[in-house]
């Protein structure tokens, strides 16, 4: 009967320690949760207050397309096989001439969006630019990111001073703006439209500024061409970039696309939009 006994009050004990230890463990468990429920009101308040104070975000090019149709394009009408040739960050003495150099042995035009710095600077490369048939397109003064800079002064500042710039060179004042980086908001966009401008984005990214082989440089071009294609090249680059690649793509992408029946046209013969004001 003692051992009987024994053995149920050893029972008992055990399982009031089994009993014990679970209890333990929720609570243990459940720590955390009851920390981050306390913090949780502070993170609606941070996002609050990141609400509060929103940071401008650069907005996809193909939508500001389909919100602007009559001011920004990404690529011309695909009934005919014509494409556009486009340069951006020049003049640059390094690159700019051989660029120049290798259109005329093909006779292709091309449109360049300068920087108002660099035009400053070299004012005869952007007159034979204009000498030589190509039309000069507005990349703002000194390329900043004005979606980072978020303020339409800042935006209509560059802009001004490019134009007033280009005027007292090519003697007239380009309707044809291209954003740095690509990077615009829809205020921008209006500004822009506000300020008698085209916006022109692209539809082919050579992602010359890579600086890859030039088989590469012309393979993203090639493979992905269709009729009515904006082309993006680079004839500008910072001090220590090198586009020495993309001179050596363009001999290897224009004599393809001529021989598939194709036609290089500038910006405003590809849209039919003027380009002086």
């Amino acid at each position: 009967m003692k051992g009987l006994l024994f053995k149920w009050l050893l029972v008992t004990e055990l399982l009031f320690s089994f009993h014990l230890t679970d209890i333990m463990a929720v609570y243990a468990n459940e720590e955390p949760l009851i920390n981050e429920s306390r913090q949780l009101p502070i993170a609606l308040i941070q996002d609050d207050q990141e609400k509060d104070m929103p940071d401008q975000q650069p907005v996809d090019l193909r939508i500001l397309q389909q919100r602007y149709p009559d001011i920004f394009f990404l690529q011309g009408p695909t009934d005919q096989k014509r494409v556009a040739l486009t340069f951006d960050d020049g003049p640059d003495p390094r690159f700019s001439n051989d660029v120049l150099d290798v259109l005329k042995q093909y006779n292709v035009p091309a449109t360049f969006f300068v920087l108002g710095s660099k035009a400053t600077a070299n004012p005869e490369i952007v007159k034979r630019m204009q000498n030589e048939g190509h039309v000069i397109g507005n990349h703002s003064y000194s390329h900043p990111n004005l979606v980072e800079e978020a303020d339409l002064d800042t935006l209509e500042q560059e802009v001004t001073r490019t134009e007033d710039a280009l005027n007292g060179i090519i003697g007239y004042r380009t309707k044809l703006f291209r954003p740095p980086y690509g990077f615009l908001y829809n205020e921008l966009v209006e500004k822009l439209r506000d300020m008698n401008y085209y916006v022109i984005g692209w539809s082919v990214d050579s992602l010359d500024w890579q600086e890859e082989p030039p088989e590469v440089i012309a393979s993203n071009v090639l493979d992905i061409i269709h009729p009515g294609a904006i082309i993006l090249m680079h004839d500008g680059a910072e001090s220590d970039g090198d586009r020495t690649n993309t001179i050596k793509s363009l001999h290897q992408i224009i004599p393809t696309l001529q021989e598939q029946g194709y036609e290089f046209v500038t910006i405003p013969e590809l849209l039919n939009i003027p380009f002086k004001k």
